[in-house]
């Protein structure tokens, strides 16, 4: 009876997600045989190294710029690194490369600034041969210098810098993309001068799960607002078609069309490895006639070219046994997860002080600044760097290429974080391994886990003791140096609060001998 209720709580709410269209039916697309597909747009993805379509790019490309024609939103849940973001990018880019009218029509939100970037560059390489701009608003520089590239105020057809200081001149968005994260798009709505969603046609939700677990200041029932407002707006005034002034129909919403339709309604794309099935979240998203594109019968799905392994080992020598691993895989890229901030900053630290390790670590957290961050990122992209200690900042969509393997130090709570862990690795095809640290009374567990996502084979992986035992010495010193670098640090915290308090008591003295 358990397990007969197991399964009727695995059947989705949702009518639409119970028959989805297979995206393992599809095969590799190679370019030539795209339909459709931009000369300038084949060119540019050859260059980039893209001989083919991976099943997701080809699945969706059927369904928006093929017989489909973007009349349903499309829902993708597809492993991580299967190729989601380009199955996107590509048909949104051809549809507004129709139409050479400079206004925001694609708005692509994402939780991450690392990821933003990520995704920035996607649209960048491919949208620029064919004369369109990509926006970024992610809060990296200050809100003044992402206006003067979003905002733009028209001058004899063209585009000059946008003047703050000009109340008459009527302004414009700059770009034809945006990508952003919720904070700082909010920002630029309620800030920004100029900055409009009327035009908008697509809206593209990249690690949906995430983005509407968290509320991010309301943004998107505030963009749905908006969206639906100037579309009826433009409705109502309908008799401004009739006039030829192309800023009038831009005003009246008229060039958020496509098919040769005057007002479309807002195409939304859907994407994540876990997509969420709770009825109440996706209702938010008021989507239109959905088709969900996945990848098996399984919610949860790992990389086909994935091998998993776990460790068994005491708590208190897993950095032991990291370092015997890590020399195991030396030369290969590795991302090393752990449960929180401070057990990344600890843990980096520890293995610093082991002394020559024929490898070089590097931290990656969410306290490290975005410059930092994206500093280590590169500095990791680039080979300089071969073992990232990571939170799970670094989870969500980051594509790194050439990562051989992931190493869970801390087991991961949710199936849902392991699939995203290990999706850093056995992206696009390529083969990559998945190592997870476990107490002996976390094996049942852990196992457990794996049965959602169909991952029963989790071999144990041994390491020679005496690769283990070797480096015991070393442990013990690195663990005193970590106690004395700890301490001092301490010590400095100390001594500055104790410098504030003191600094505190002398401007209370001075102040009181003022009254007096």
């Amino acid at each position: 009876m358990e397990e007969i209720s197991n399964q009727r709580k695995r059947v989705p709410h949702l009518t639409w997600m119970r028959n989805p269209m297979n995206i393992d039916q599809f095969e590799d697309g190679p370019l030539s045989l795209v339909p459709f597909l931009d000369p300038r747009l084949e060119e540019v993805l050859k260059k980039m190294g893209i001989q083919s379509l991976f099943p997701v790019q080809v699945a969706v490309w059927n369904e928006t710029i093929g017989p489909g024609a973007f009349e349903r939103d499309i829902c993708v849940n597809s492993p991580t690194g299967s190729g989601k973001t380009l199955a996107y990018a590509l048909p949104i880019v051809q549809t507004l490369a129709l139409r050479k009218i400079r206004c925001l029509r694609a708005l692509v939100v994402l939780p991450t600034r690392d990821l933003a970037l990520q995704v920035k560059d996607v649209f960048a390489a491919i949208a620029s041969v064919v004369g369109l701009r990509v926006g970024l608003a992610i809060g990296q520089s200050s809100i003044e210098d992402e206006r003067l590239e979003l905002v733009k105020r028209p001058n004899l057809g063209l585009y000059s810098p946008f003047d703050p200081e000009d109340g008459e001149m009527e302004l414009q968005t700059a770009v034809d993309i945006l990508v952003a994260t919720p904070g700082r798009l909010m920002d630029h709505i309620n800030m920004t001068k100029g900055f409009s969603l009327e035009h908008l046609c697509y809206l593209v939700i990249d690690e949906t799960d995430k983005l509407l677990r968290d509320a991010y200041q309301s943004w998107l029932p505030t963009v749905l607002q908006l969206t639906k407002s100037d579309y009826q707006a433009g409705r109502s005034s309908n008799i401004c078609a009739l006039h030829g002034s192309l800023t009038t129909l831009r005003r009246c919403g008229a060039e958020r069309g496509f098919k040769g339709k005057v007002y479309p309604r807002l195409v939304k794309f859907i994407l994540s490895a876990t997509l969420t099935q709770d009825p109440s979240k996706i209702s938010q998203l008021y989507l239109h006639h959905p088709l969900l594109l996945t990848s098996g019968d399984k919610r949860y799905k790992l990389p086909k070219s994935l091998e998993s392994f776990k460790l068994v080992c005491r708590s208190k020598l897993k950095p032991l046994y990291l370092v015997a691993l890590l020399l195991n895989l030396v030369g290969e890229k590795s991302i090393v997860f752990t449960s929180s901030v401070e057990t990344t900053h600890r843990l980096s630290n520890l293995l610093n002080f082991f002394g020559e390790l024929p490898f070089k670590i590097s931290e990656y957290s969410r306290n490290q600044h975005q410059a930092m961050r994206s500093k280590k990122l590169k500095s990791f992209k680039e080979g300089k760097t071969h073992v990232l200690i990571a939170t799970d900042a670094m989870t969500r969509g980051m594509d790194v290429e050439g990562i051989r393997n992931v190493i869970n130090y801390d087991i991961p709570a949710y199936i849902k974080t392991f699939i995203h862990r290990a999706g850093r690795t056995a992206r696009a095809g390529q083969s990559g391994r998945c190592f997870t640290f476990l107490r002996q009374n976390e094996i049942k567990r852990f196992e457990k886990m794996l049965e959602k996502a169909d991952a029963n084979s989790c071999p144990s992986y041994s390491l020679p003791e005496d690769s283990v035992e070797n480096f015991h010495p070393l442990y013990l010193s690195a663990l005193e140096k970590l106690k004395e670098h700890e301490e001092t640090r301490k010590g400095k915290r100390t001594s500055s609060s104790f410098g504030s308090a003191q600094a505190s008591k002398r401007q209370k003295s001075r102040t009181e001998e003022l009254k007096e």
